[in-house]
């Protein structure tokens, strides 16, 4: 089983100078690797398409509208499964979570990873490789421990955990706009906040609206 996850928006809870309202993590699930790489092929057909070069990283807040569309019209044929948790920061009352970045971040991730209803096992999980390397040593540290801790093998949660670079992985790329797609849902001031949603609604297995 593959994972692949990223965020949208900010897990900042400044929201009168600038941070979003709602924070999002989003993960697209593979059950079949070969499935994984005929998604990616898929993606980097589409960036011919385009008359894209082959550098070019697809990003939901950086791409044009009809990109956005074009690029998850091509993926909703693919078997994979979206899952995703929506904080929205007027309900999270934790003060530790509020104050820290670092901790909402963390928790955000192994929430939406531990509540899965049986859906993941011994995945291994990508995840975009921002930040530093002590920020990365503790996140790994903290999901293994938070996820697989008492757990026999076959029962863990994730098999392993590597953070890689969202430039050269289109199936990061592909968790960016599915995720970003899923943000602009909870935009009610955006004229396409639907728009995305839709069209990838086949492809969407949960959203976990928190604290609802």
């Amino acid at each position: 089983m593959l994972v692949f996850m990223d965020d949208s928006g900010d897990p900042g809870f400044k929201v009168s100078k600038g941070s979003s309202n709602t924070f999002v993590i989003g993960m697209v699930v593979f059950d079949d690797p070969l499935e994984a790489e005929e998604t990616a092929l898929r993606i980097k057909k589409l960036r011919r398409e385009l008359r894209l070069s082959d550098t070019f990283e697809f990003k939901f807040n950086k791409c044009r509208k009809d990109f956005r569309c074009r690029f998850l019209e091509t993926v909703k044929g693919a078997h994979f499964r979206a899952r995703a948790i929506v904080m929205q920061k007027n309900r999270i009352y934790g003060k530790e979570l509020r104050a820290s970045k670092e901790s909402f971040y963390n928790y955000a991730i192994k929430t939406v990873l531990k509540y899965h209803g049986g859906t993941i096992n011994n995945a291994r999980l990508r995840i975009d490789g921002r930040g530093d390397r002590n920020f990365k040593r503790a996140l790994s540290s903290y999901l293994k421990r938070e996820l697989n801790l008492h757990k026999a093998v076959n029962d863990k949660v994730i098999h392993d955990l590597r953070f890689v670079d969202s430039k050269r992985n289109v199936l990061i790329q592909l968790a960016d706009m599915v995720t970003g797609a899923i943000n602009r849902k909870y935009s009610s001031d955006k004229a396409d906040s639907s728009v995305y949603i839709d069209i990838i609604s086949n492809r969407i297995e949960d959203i976990w609206e928190f604290g609802r």
